[in-house]
C-alpha cells in the first residue's frame, strides 16, 4: 500500500452526513471518496424489506422453523449475512411486530396454502398454481421457492368458480364439488 499511497486525509461533512477521504497517490494524483456517515445506533446492517414482507406472508401459513428452511433453501441471509435459525425468524417477527404463526388464527382469518386450497376447489394444484399464474386467481407467493399463500375469500369468487367449472367440463366431470371440496376442513388434517 506504502508503494502506491502516499496519504489518506479524512474529513466530516456533518451537513450532508458524509465522510470525505482524499487519497493522495504517489503519483501526484487525488481521488476523493464519499462514504455515508453513520449515526449513532444506526445499523448498516438491516435485514432486506423484500425478506421482511416475505415473513409477513408466510406467518399465515408456516411456523417459524419452515420460514427458517424456505428462506435458507432460498439463499437469503439475514442482515449481518449469517444464515437463518428459528431464533433470527423469532427475533425479525419481533422487531417488525409480524405476529407468530397459529393454526387456529390461520383457520380463523382463513388462510391456506396452495394444496389446501386446491382441495378447497376439487382440483389438481399444478391446475390452481397455473391459473394463478395466469392472474385468474390473486395469491401471493413470496419466495420463487416458497409455497403459495391463498385467502378464502379470492375461492369464492365468480373466476375461481368459472376455472373450477370449466377445468370439470374439461375431464368430462358433470358432478360439482363437494361440501368438503368447497369448505376447507381442517378437523382432518
Amino acid at each position: 500500500m506504502r508503494t502506491l499511497i502516499n496519504e489518506v486525509v479524512v474529513d466530516v461533512d456533518a451537513e450532508a452526513g458524509e465522510i470525505i477521504l482524499v487519497v493522495h497517490w504517489k503519483g501526484g494524483m487525488h481521488t476523493e471518496l464519499r462514504v455515508p456517515r453513520r449515526r449513532r445506533g444506526q445499523s448498516s446492517q438491516h435485514t432486506s424489506k423484500e425478506i421482511v414482507h416475505a415473513v409477513r406472508v408466510l406467518v399465515r401459513v408456516c411456523s417459524d422453523d419452515m420460514i427458517t428452511g424456505l428462506l435458507n433453501r432460498n439463499g437469503l441471509l439475514t442482515g449481518r449475512g449469517n444464515r437463518w435459525t428459528r431464533e433470527r425468524v423469532a427475533s425479525l417477527r419481533s422487531k417488525s411486530k409480524i405476529p407468530c404463526y397459529s393454526l387456529d388464527k390461520q383457520r380463523s382469518e382463513r388462510w391456506m396454502n396452495l394444496t389446501q386450497a386446491a382441495q378447497r376447489l376439487g382440483i389438481s394444484p399444478i391446475t390452481l398454481r397455473l391459473a394463478v399464474e395466469r392472474g385468474e386467481i390473486k395469491a401471493d407467493h413470496p419466495l420463487s421457492g416458497g409455497p403459495w399463500v391463498f385467502h378464502c375469500q379470492e375461492l369464492e369468487t365468480n373466476a375461481a368458480a368459472d376455472l373450477v367449472e370449466r377445468i370439470h367440463q374439461r375431464n368430462g366431470h358433470t358432478e360439482i364439488p363437494t361440501s368438503r371440496q368447497r369448505n376447507l376442513d381442517f378437523s382432518s388434517a
